[in-house]
């Protein structure tokens, strides 16, 4: 696989600088590897303001929905033993979850339901088990703000948030729509149950270790001190309650930063967004998605499973399942395969890219692809909540693009 053009590569540098520039974020960081070479590296800007301190390789950064398709090969990689089958209900792991009800249609009311099937792991893998998140719209995203279901790192046990989750009525039947949620961190308390291992012990164990991932855990790592970068946001209010707060003023208002963060000693090990990392550490993970499960002498799945994962499990493309939800990807010309998002289209999803390519995001606009017919692998890290503030993910992927030639 030919190198990518220098002269090219080198506008992604003055494309991070024009964000720290106009304020948007406070610093930044990209990695690129084709066929397995690094092609790209530059990081800018601040990882705290306050400080002066520069964003830099080997910053830590809350990369939150980018634990998401950690955790699902996490599950894989129990399913590949043969300890469960994807269509295996959850309340066979989480006894909360059975005798479900979902809300009827049109409901005004939490306590408009009617009965309804129990969600699959695969329902679960696929964000189609009628779950929500407390920032999306609707009648049960509004009951889980209520109840501050959002598996924050500060919020304790997992089992006990899951079983909470289960209590509630689904926002409609499995299967029938696609809405982001916590499914996978329900997803991560399975991982718990079919293991016997905590989530923690599970990817330290099984998958960060292994890959070399040293810098990744749900607590900032021993010795990190004040490498653990801030955590900004554009909105006057909570930066991760998209429902109620307000853009104006100061666009890098400071919401986490490493003094007395909750990830300096997380209680809650949430496989849905709980994870800190280096850009490195990602790439490790990137890495091995885009060598079929493999990275150096590890082999955590095999070639065919990861084909599996990497495949539309949709009926179509996202949108024409109906979401009224948030998400970390357009939904046009996008499928979503188990953990992450697959390109159908790139001329309906309106961004570069080859049919096939898997990727996903976290609330702090950091960002991820594996790209295998072009043999790439690219992360970025930055650190700015909500991550729908600014379009820097279809840039970046033009950028990218526009550097292969060949």
């Amino acid at each position: 696989m030919n190198a990518m053009d220098r002269d090219r590569l080198r506008r992604i540098g003055k494309w991070q600088d024009r964000y720290v520039e106009d304020r948007k974020y406070a610093g930044s960081s990209v990695l690129i590897k084709r066929g397995g070479e690094e092609q790209y590296f530059n990081a800018c800007g601040s990882r705290n303001l306050a400080e002066d301190l520069p964003f830099e390789r080997d910053t830590v950064a809350r990369i939150y929905s980018m634990t998401k398709p950690i955790t699902s090969v996490a599950i894989m990689m129990l399913a590949e033993k043969g300890l469960f089958h994807l269509e295996a209900p959850v309340s066979e792991f989480i006894p909360s979850f059975a005798n479900m009800r979902a809300l009827i249609p049109g409901a005004e009311r939490i306590d408009q339901t009617e009965p309804c099937a129990t969600p699959t792991l695969h329902h679960l893998l696929t964000h189609t088990a009628g779950l929500s998140y407390p920032f999306n719209p609707g009648i049960l995203a509004a009951a889980m703000d209520a109840e501050n279901l959002i598996f924050g790192p500060g919020q304790g046990s997992l089992a006990d948030m899951a079983a909470r989750v289960g209590e509630l009525p689904l926002a409609f039947h499995p299967g029938s729509r696609w809405e982001y949620s916590v499914a996978i961190d329900i997803l991560g308390r399975v991982v718990e149950v079919v293991s016997g291992k905590s989530l923690d012990r599970f990817f330290r164990e099984e998958i960060l270790d292994p890959l070399g991932m040293t810098s990744t855990r749900f607590t900032v790592p021993q010795g990190t001190g004040d490498k653990f970068a801030s955590l900004y946001t554009p909105l006057a209010g909570d930066a991760m309650d998209l429902n109620a707060a307000k853009s104006g003023g100061e666009t890098l208002r400071l919401t986490d930063d490493y003094h007395g963060s909750a990830y300096l000693d997380a209680s809650m090990h949430s496989g849905g967004g709980g994870l800190v990392g280096t850009i490195d550490d990602y790439m490790c993970f990137a890495e091995m998605l885009r060598q079929g499960g493999r990275a150096g002498d590890v082999q955590l799945l095999s070639p065919k499973t990861l084909d599996f994962m990497m495949r539309n499990h949709l009926p179509g493309e996202i949108a024409s399942m109906g979401p009224q939800s948030f998400a970390e990807q357009p939904m046009e010309g996008m499928g979503f395969g188990l953990g992450g998002a697959v390109v159908l289209d790139p001329a309906r999803a309106r961004a570069p890219g080859s049919v096939g390519d898997f990727s996903w995001g976290g609330m702090a606009s950091t960002f991820f692809w594996v790209d295998r017919a072009e043999e790439l692998s690219v992360v970025f890290f930055t650190q700015l909540s909500p991550s729908s503030s600014y379009p820097s993910r279809s840039q970046l992927k033009a950028l990218v693009h526009g550097a292969l030639l060949s």
